[in-house]
């Protein structure tokens, strides 16, 4: 039995109920693309950006918040752009899930040197350098103010990590999902493409599927919708942000 088995039996006394009885503190799941993570466009990643990423989110756990992470692998490889190339869809997308345990690796570096305590889950049995994906012991780190990144996405094709962060907001008892992006939120427009598209600061899911704004993907957007689960759409790329979402100012986007 290692370490965190022991003590979670140790604890599970204690823990007095589910948490539909203990509101506090808020629980967060954070969707971080993979491609903030190297900068400017490229591949890999870029150590300053994962530690100022860590930085900030040492400082909301430090405040009390229960964070878990789903990080993209984008910054090393998309299973649907590799498809338009000869590959097969199926091989591609799981190389993209391995591309997101680096990601989730780099961040755990960094958040332990914050004096974070932080654990990786992964969809794919990795035991060499995470844990399997379990709900319950997830719930537990988090309770303890450990950090839990998941890794590997949904461990199946076709699924994208927004999807995974929708799917494992609602497994972990998520208040929010805080989807960080490269974009101030949503908009009705893609703002690359029209520079006078809107920011629209308050929309619902079925209005995002219905108009297909595709500032993430539609079946994230579906599930959160069918099961109550609110989304905020924010720039990761502002300094403090992950902070003003935590501490729910007006920033960004909000989905409900």
């Amino acid at each position: 039995m290692d370490q965190d088995a022991r003590n979670d039996k140790a604890d599970k006394a204690g823990e007095g109920g589910s948490r539909s009885n203990r509101r506090s503190p808020r629980r967060f799941l954070l969707k971080l693309s993979g491609e903030a993570f190297a900068g400017g466009g490229g591949l890999g990643v870029d150590p300053d950006i994962v530690h100022a990423t860590a930085r900030e989110i040492a400082a909301v756990v430090r405040d009390g918040a229960e964070i878990a992470l789903v990080i993209g692998g984008g910054n090393f490889f998309r299973g649907a752009e590799l498809q338009t190339r000869g590959m097969d869809r199926a091989r591609s997308d799981y190389m993209g899930m391995l591309g997101t345990v680096m990601n989730c690796l780099a961040l755990q570096d960094f958040l332990e040197k914050e004096g974070i305590e932080t654990r990786v889950q992964t969809a794919i049995t990795m035991g060499q350098v995470a844990e399997p994906y379990i709900p319950l012991r997830a719930r537990r780190h988090l309770e303890k103010g450990r950090v839990v990144i998941f890794g590997a996405g949904m461990g199946l094709p076709y699924f994208s990590t927004d999807t995974t962060a929708a799917q494992r907001a609602l497994e972990i008892g998520a208040d929010v999902v805080l989807m960080a992006k490269a974009v101030d939120g949503v908009f009705t427009e893609d703002p690359r493409v029209n520079p006078r598209a809107e920011l629209l600061t308050a929309i619902t899911h079925r209005e995002v599927i219905d108009r297909g704004l595709r500032v993430a993907d539609a079946t994230a957007f579906s599930l959160c919708m069918d099961n109550g689960m609110p989304i905020l759409v924010f720039n990761l790329l502002t300094d403090g942000n992950i902070a003003r979402a935590v501490a729910g100012e007006k920033i960004g986007t909000l989905v409900t």
